[in-house]
């Protein structure tokens, strides 16, 4: 099979990098494992959240404090500007609605009840100005009967720090009750699939009945696997505003993200390969010719143009062996000291020098084999390296801007 790009990692980059491409006509064609981070995602994408340990409020203007090697500055502050406001529209053509803005930072609630910044947040999730001033003197944190990924007590001891009177309440109702039967069915995901129109309505009865004094009502994000259909039939019919709260994994949101995007990619003609993966590829000096993948070994995959957006060692786009960092399915080479002793401190709250390993690449993000470098392929999102998404809160605009970098003119 022949494709215009080919691109490896079908998570936010892998699916940023093929939209933008479809939508200009490109034959295109994703390998995906499958999971991805999208799948821990909070309901927020965070484009610059500190430096430093120093927290931003206009993640453009810190931009000029970052490491050289920093993705965000190796793509350039102007060049950034012209990408970020494509982001929202793109979002939203596939199903994603969003608030918020690249100029300056919004804060989003986490589930022990503190706030971080965030650039762009799922609509049906809180969000404010101010990471002091939240906008209710009163909320109802509702919870469901015998659900443990979700915690009321802590959200609630955050709020009222921040002078939000908080009641705790808990409910259930009957579509839920075989799952009741094991604690590992009890799970987001799960009872996403089961919560249809009719549970839902029954559901938006009991919020209504336990809220009548609360400015908003806020529960774990347990709707909307699939599309945000019940998400907003539930926010119709309760009488007071209802915000989200993300929960442990799996994240229904994430999930949720993740689909609207692969199905406006295949919309526009793109090809999915889910559940597959590239077990090797086959080079002509600085060109990669053919790819060859589990599901469809023998027969090769061939493409004008590759990009590899296979993440960082979360997903195993990078992979730590006794003796070296390694990129294990073409064997690019990697920027990362030879001294295991420098991939790590100690310290486990420090920031960790590991975090910042990526590919080793040009100045137009072409990766390195032994040297050589590859002409037809680019490397995208945390696979690059430079910079620390947890440290900085900067791993999902990575991820979207150095696509959009390598697909828009």
């Amino acid at each position: 099979m022949k494709f215009d790009t080919i691109i490896i990692g079908g998570g936010l980059t892998g699916l940023t990098a093929a939209i933008s491409l479809a939508e200009k006509g490109r034959k295109t064609a994703i390998i995906s494992a499958g999971q991805s981070a999208l799948h821990f995602s909070s309901g927020s994408f965070e484009l610059l959240g500190s430096v430093d340990g120093r927290p931003v409020e206009n993640p453009v203007e810190a931009i000029d404090n970052l490491s050289e090697r920093h993705p965000y500055r190796r793509i350039g502050k102007e060049r950034m500007l012209q990408l970020l406001p494509l982001v929202q529209p793109l979002l939203t053509r596939a199903g994603v609605a969003t608030t918020g803005s690249h100029y300056t930072n919004r804060y989003r609630l986490t589930p022990l009840g503190k706030v971080k910044p965030a650039w762009l947040t799922l609509d049906d999730f809180a969000t404010f100005d101010s990471p002091e001033r939240l906008p209710w003197r009163s909320v109802a944190l509702v919870n469901i009967a015998d659900f443990q990924d979700f915690y009321p007590v802590f959200l609630s001891a955050g709020l009222e720090k921040r002078g939000v009177k908080c009641s705790i309440h808990s409910t259930s109702i009957a579509a839920l009750d075989n799952l009741r039967r094991s604690s590992t069915e009890m799970r987001a995901a799960t009872m996403a699939r089961v919560l249809d129109y009719e549970a839902v309505g029954v559901l938006a009865g009991r919020l209504n009945s336990v809220a009548r004094h609360a400015d908003a009502i806020l529960m774990p994000a347990i709707l909307g696997l699939t599309d945000d259909l019940m998400v907003r039939l539930l926010r119709r019919l309760v009488c007071k505003p209802v915000y989200f709260v993300s929960t442990m994994p799996t994240s229904v949101p994430g999930v949720r993200t993740q689909m609207l995007l692969q199905r406006y990619f295949m919309k526009l003609g793109g090809t999915y390969m889910l559940g597959d993966t590239v077990t090797h590829g086959e080079f002509d000096g600085d060109r990669l010719r053919h790819v060859f993948t589990t599901n469809h070994s023998p027969e090769p995959l061939s493409a004008d143009n590759y990009i590899l957006a296979t993440g960082s060692f979360f997903s195993h786009g990078l992979v730590a062996t006794p003796s070296a960092i390694v990129e294990p399915t073409f064997g690019f080479d990697v920027d990362a000291p030879a001294d295991r002793a420098q991939w790590f401190r100690k310290d486990i709250d420090s920031a960790q020098p590991y975090m910042e390993f990526g590919i080793a690449t040009d100045a137009d993000w072409h990766p390195r084999r032994d040297g050589v470098t590859i002409g037809n392929v680019q490397c995208a999102g945390s696979i690059l390296g430079g910079c620390n998404p947890v440290k900085e809160g900067c791993g999902a605009g990575e991820a979207i801007l150095s696509s959009l970098n390598l697909t828009t003119v």
